[in-house]
């Protein structure tokens, strides 16, 4: 069983059809909740450069969002060091453009777009899905770069339970269990989970700094703990309803800067809450044979504390930047899908969104202030089938997003001052052509044009006394360009490549001195990403597989070239040597080189680095097997983001059960 859990993303068949079967045996079908997709009509493949199972998730033990996300091409790793929030970008698109889904249920934050991926762990995912550039209209507003999906489980037999235990360097530990059932027409799927880590270790070569002397970093403790909950009913064949229920309670340090930029100023913060919860019905319903009604509803909430002391110590609060913050934030809202096949050869769906993000926030001793908007979408995307192996796919979707209200409390007079209303309007469209040249050999091509609204951060925030508001920030608006292929030579060799580009319009730069010593953020940019992925898999002889991908993005900011893009390198390898042997054990080899990247828009840079990982599993007894590694092996002194060291070596073992 181990063997058959731990293959890698090299499977027998092409790489564009691979999915979590095709690693694991056990499941007689797709333990993937499938309502929880969001997917183009008639497009059922799944590309491994675009998706991430559970099985290739836990093989390579990636335990948060962003770490798991850093596997696939055009997908880089980041860090946004003063706030310790791990963040991913998507061909050069940050989450704000690219926004994050559970089961197609949107869970960003109403203020700023993001959110921490170091909090979202992986334990209860089946599979995750990114779309790049070409996303379906049914995801409504803000996909300029694309979407990122989490797609929870679905049981598949009579009872199945599965978990993990372990412990890793830094006083860390690490539990979660699954387990559902599916009874007849009903069904249920259980998941609790917990991640802890009092440090993380620094490498031998980090010299210390001030507010880092010792060899375990500092302030970099987090607790995160999650439960989730799922109940469906299938009346017949067709229908389906599903009630979920989400519950993640996060709390973190915040690693002190010790790098070498004067601009930047140390903080001395913690985290003491970061709570998620979310509940949502989905349901699909058949009208005829050819005809269904697909709904979505939900309600999401965000709890935040956020604290800043006077020094390392974390006790006191007495100096002019210490303070207490708070956000008490809600999202409500829902779609409804129709889908038609009435017409041969073709799929029809309409859809309609609407989505109410109110944030509230304050700080301690003062009123809250309430920020309120409210976002429709109305689109339609349509599949028709020109042969049997070429399809072309159009799609449009018109937004809305209106700021009901917004406040700022002026501490001069205590008062709460109301902004300007703010209402803007977008347009995306889209179209694609998918044409499987033979059973093992694919194209698509695409063009996009795709927006996204400026949040409420953007729009109403004064930068801690350093910027002017702007409630009439119009959307940023790009046209994604993408021509890929995926192939598969002889049983044993998949590859895929691809090419992009994408033309941004009305960028939301800072510009400065609008009055002295502040600035306002602006429509005021274009910029242009292009760039490759390349990758391959190769089942080199029985047992031993190897694979790699590539990729290269180049980001240029055509109106301010002295305003850098951050956080991106132009070069990022990715590869994985893989051998199982003797029935029941495995060896895993990775490594991942990232060239430099600018960590500041004035040119701050991080040095690149190059990262070796490995990983061995034995099957013990049946259902039960271990696994032990080791992580940044040649213990490399690097960053993410200058003045916030990653990780040296580091050790991990993880106790393994499975039941299906």
């Amino acid at each position: 069983m181990i063997k058959k859990l731990l293959l890698t993303i090299a499977s027998t068949s092409s790489i564009y059809h691979y999915s979590i079967a095709q690693e694991t045996a056990e499941a007689p079908v797709s333990c993937t909740f499938e309502l929880g997709e969001v997917t183009v009509s008639g497009l059922t493949r799944k590309d491994s450069t675009q998706s991430l199972s559970i099985q290739r998730i836990e093989k390579f033990n990636r335990t948060d969002l962003a770490s798991a996300l850093n596997l696939l091409p055009g997908v880089t790793c980041a860090n946004v060091g003063p706030r310790n929030e791990a963040v991913v970008y998507v061909r050069g698109f940050d989450l704000r453009q690219v926004p994050v889904f559970v089961d197609g249920v949107p869970v960003y934050v109403p203020y700023d777009g993001y959110i921490d991926m170091g909090r979202f762990t992986t334990f209860d995912l089946a599979e995750i899905n990114v779309s790049k550039g070409f996303s379906s209209i049914l995801y409504g507003a803000n996909t300029m770069g694309g979407a990122i999906n989490l797609v929870s489980r679905r049981p598949v037999s009579k009872f199945e339970i599965n978990g993990r235990a372990g412990v890793f360097s830094g006083d860390g530990f690490r539990w979660n269990v699954n387990a559902g059932s599916r009874l007849g027409k009903f069904y249920y799927q259980l998941g609790a989970s917990q991640l802890k880590q009092k440090t993380y270790p620094l490498s031998a070569d980090f010299q210390p700094r001030r507010y880092q002397l010792t060899p375990d970093r500092e302030n970099a403790s987090r607790n995160d703990l999650k439960f989730s909950a799922k109940v469906g009913f299938n009346p017949n064949a067709t229908d389906e309803y599903v009630i979920g229920y989400v519950n993640q309670n996060g709390e973190k340090g915040n690693p002190p800067y010790v790098g070498d930029d004067s601009r930047i100023m140390t903080r001395f913060w913690k985290w003491p809450k970061w709570n998620k919860q979310s509940l949502y019905f989905i349901s699909n319903t058949a009208i005829g044979e050819k005809n269904k009604v697909k709904t979505r509803l939900y309600y999401d909430t965000f709890v935040n504390s956020l604290f800043s002391f006077d020094d390392t110590t974390y006790t006191k609060q007495t100096r002019g930047y210490a303070f207490q913050s708070y956000y008490n934030d809600y999202t409500v809202g829902g779609n409804a899908e129709f889908e038609s096949r009435v017409i041969g050869n073709n799929i029809l769906r309409l859809n309609i969104q609407y989505k109410r993000d109110v944030h509230r926030e304050n700080d301690l001793n003062e009123p809250v202030q309430p920020y309120v908007d409210n976002t429709m979408s109305i689109g339609v995307e349509n599949t028709y089938q020109i042969t049997p192996s070429l399809a072309v796919i159009p799609g449009v979707n018109f937004n809305i997003r209106n700021g009901e209200q917004a406040q700022e409390y002026n501490a001069s007079t205590n008062e709460l001052i109301d902004f300007d209303e703010s209402k803007n309007n977008a347009v995306n469209t889209q179209i694609g052509l998918f044409w499987d040249i033979t059973a093992n050999h694919s194209i698509r091509g695409s063009i996009a044009r795709k927006t996204r609204f400026a949040t409420i951060k953007d729009r109403y925030s004064y930068r801690m006394g350093q910027a002017i508001p702007n409630p009439g920030l119009k959307a940023e608006a790009a046209i994604n360009y993408d021509l890929s292929y995926t192939g598969k030579l002889g049983s044993r060799f998949a590859l895929q490549a691809s090419l992009f580009r994408s033309d941004i319009n009305d960028i939301i730069q800072q510009v400065d001195n609008v009055q002295p010593n502040r600035f306002q953020l602006q429509n005021a940019g274009k910029a242009l990403f292009y760039g490759t992925e390349l990758g391959f898999d190769l089942l080199a002889f029985k047992g031993f597989k190897i694979g790699s991908n590539y990729t290269y993005i180049k980001r240029k900011n055509e109106t301010n070239p002295d305003i850098k893009f951050t956080n991106v390198p132009a070069n990022k390898v990715f590869g994985y040597a893989d051998y199982s042997f003797l029935k029941r054990a495995n060896v895993l080899v990775s490594l991942e080189h990232n060239s430099e990247r600018f960590s500041t828009s004035y040119g701050t840079k991080t040095g690149s680095y190059t990262l070796v990982n490995s990983k061995a599993s034995v099957n013990l007894y049946k259902s039960v097997s271990v696994e032990a590694g080791v992580n940044n092996i040649f213990d490399l002194n690097y960053s993410l983001v200058e003045g916030f060291p990653e990780a040296g070596r580091n050790f991990f073992v993880t106790l393994v059960f499975n039941h299906f």
